[in-house]
């Protein structure tokens, strides 16, 4: 019963005022408010953040601070999310969740592979893990330099003796040249990692599943669907037998296994057909 009236509280709209905004690229924001419900909130989890008068839209946790402050991060890419980077401090926003399950928090040596604002729950995994793993590679990619996010916060915060950060563009900007997934099967086949953490586009993270599954390392991934409830109602997020929102979004390699069919190459449109990843081929 108590857990029942968690999901219950925390399916509850508040409204929020924004509290700071901070640039991370040229496309990119981050947004910190304060909610008690939200303390609660683990890496891997989301909070569905309403923007009035517009629509409400999911999206990771990048941290929690002490005194109920919570922060995501949201790339500008269509009406909604230019709704909310148009808000400034102090205006009001909504905020249900904290929703979904969490990573789990091993020890030893990791390797975290991200993509985009797929960085944001990772980053915030990385926080977490830094100074208890004896090794930790963080592997960032995006199109261009610019668009690195949570670079500077990265660098910040988290590197050290242990932590290596390597960066990719596919432009060849900054870092390597090249997609995230590139360096991965060097670093595979001169390492042994005991866990493998990623989030990013679909495609990205089945292509880091499959390199797992070759090299026999456990692996756990954040995905990004389609979601308009958050609680497992209207079934948007379907991934085979799985609502994403109420199933995840974190995914053991077992539970992938059971629907490699169609992660990362089928996922549900709004009126919840089967369509390619990336096109609009129905099926």
């Amino acid at each position: 019963m108590k857990l029942l009236a968690y999901h219950i509280e925390n399916n509850k709209l508040r409204t929020v005022r924004i509290a700071s905004v901070e640039i991370e690229s040229p496309t990119v924001r981050t947004f910190t408010f304060g909610d008690e419900r939200c303390k609660t909130g683990e890496p891997g989890q989301f909070l569905m953040i309403w923007i009035p008068g517009v629509d409400e839209i999911p999206l990771s946790i990048l941290d929690v601070k002490e005194g109920y402050s919570v922060s995501v991060a949201v790339k500008n890419v269509g009406q909604a999310t230019d709704a909310l980077h148009r808000k400034k401090i102090n205006d009001i926003i909504g905020v249900r969740g904290p929703f979904g399950n969490s990573f789990t928090q091993r020890k030893g040596r990791v390797l975290m592979v991200s993509g985009g604002t797929g960085a944001a729950p990772i980053v915030f995994l990385a926080k977490k893990l830094a100074s208890r793993v004896s090794r930790l590679v963080f592997v960032i990619g995006a199109e261009t330099g610019d668009e690195i996010p949570f670079k500077n916060r990265i660098e910040k915060e988290l590197l050290g003796e242990s932590v290596q950060l390597i960066v990719t563009t596919e432009d060849g900007s900054l870092g390597v040249k090249g997609l995230a997934t590139d360096p991965l099967k060097a670093l595979l086949s001169e390492e042994k990692f005991d866990m493998i953490y990623t989030c990013g586009p679909e495609q990205m993270t089945r292509k880091v599943f499959d390199l797992a599954e070759e090299h026999d390392v456990a692996l756990e991934a954040s995905l990004e669907r389609l979601m308009r409830c958050a609680i497992g109602l209207c079934g948007s997020c379907l991934l085979g037998k799985y609502r994403v929102c109420r199933d995840g979004p974190v995914f053991t390699a077992d539970k992938l296994r059971e629907v490699r069919n169609e992660f990362g190459i089928l996922k549900r449109d709004l009126y919840g057909r089967k369509i390619s990843i990336d096109t609009n081929v129905h099926h």
